[in-house]
């Protein structure tokens, strides 16, 4: 009784994205095409080595978590080292624990090979990289390696060549309130659809991001609408970007100039705000396709500008007042 007690408590206190972590491939979201490549593996238990690219919190490691649960069973813990991007990833790691683990005797099922995962594969140093290479090679009978990266080209050809490449795209908005409506009705949360809306707009794609927001709007109000959400995450609210938006398409300079201003007041940096503005111009607002582009062209120059290091409001005013030109008959600036 008291180890059951105890472990309902350890469950409660377990952040979401853990605890709601898919363990078989069949519950990953998005990605249906990759995700079938991976149950084809699963099914003929022939498991290449692997490269897992894409962006963070889209479903790279727990994707090759759930592939090896499936092909190793209840060898899964013997078979199955998991290196993280918190380890060290120089030299002496590969040559070591690498090694070691490669050479390492289990008992598995017929056909099956132990699996090394290394996450964020792309932050290893060349040197380890070229060590890993050489290990791929001298231990292919027995084991599998499976690299999560964020970026494939900062993996060495040589290594490439020698995985079978899968690519991660971001999830949709759909797919990820899908997955926030399941999570809110196991959790007994009370929310707004508007609320669970806002919440997949602040993740941009990334369900991890997603599901960390939903639970800290939890826990911080106990109820999702969409000024807790953004409260919490701290983004520049979408409601006064369309506002600015529409603004700038009717060509109402001195509007869309207070919106910016108004952001900017609230401590914002360029950087928030302009990115904040390319997401709700991208997925968040209706607008005719000429305008959508005029308009995306001109926040990619100042986002340039911005990086470059000219971080100030004038740029962003600069920026509403280009937009609002396009509204702007061109007699109006004919002298």
């Amino acid at each position: 009784m008291a180890s059951a007690s105890k472990s309902a408590t350890t469950n409660n206190t377990l952040p979401w994205v853990e605890k709601y972590r898919p363990t078989v491939l069949k519950d990953v979201v998005g990605n249906a095409e990759t995700v079938d490549r991976l149950n084809v593996i699963s099914t003929s238990g022939n498991m290449p080595n692997l490269i897992l690219a894409g962006a963070p919190g889209i479903g790279k490691t727990t994707s090759i978590l759930c592939l090896a649960h499936a092909l190793l069973g209840p060898t899964y813990k013997e078979a199955v080292l998991e290196l993280n991007a918190s380890d060290d990833r120089g030299i002496e790691v590969v040559r070591n624990r690498i090694k070691m683990f490669a050479q390492k005797k289990v008992n598995l099922p017929a056909g099956r090979h132990k699996v090394i995962i290394l996450d964020e594969a792309d932050s290893m140093t060349p040197g380890a990289q070229q060590a890993l290479r050489r290990t791929m090679e001298i231990y292919s009978n027995t084991t599998r390696f499976a690299l999560a990266c964020n970026l494939s080209n900062k993996i060495i050809e040589p290594i490439q060549s020698r995985c079978a490449i899968l690519r991660f795209g971001a999830l949709s908005k759909e797919q990820i309130l899908h997955r926030l409506v399941e999570i809110c009705r196991a959790e007994d949360l009370k929310y707004t659809p508007e609320g669970l809306e806002a919440v997949a707009f602040s993740a941009d794609g990334d369900m991890r991001q997603a599901i960390n927001n939903l639970q800290s709007t939890s826990s911080g109000f106990g109820f999702i609408s969409p000024d807790n959400v953004f409260r919490v995450c701290d983004q520049p609210h979408p409601v006064v970007i369309r506002k600015m938006l529409k603004n700038c398409v009717s060509g109402d300079v001195d509007d869309a100039v207070t919106c910016i201003s108004h952001l900017w007041s609230q401590g914002y940096s360029a950087v928030d705000i302009i990115t904040a503005i390319f997401r709700v111009v991208k997925i968040d607002i209706e607008l005719e396709e000429e305008t959508k582009l005029q308009f995306i062209r001109e926040i990619g120059i100042t986002h340039m500008r911005i990086v470059d290091g000219l971080q100030t409001l004038v740029q962003l005013q600069g920026l509403a007042a280009r937009m609002c030109k396009f509204a702007i008959p061109e007699k109006v600036f004919q002298v």
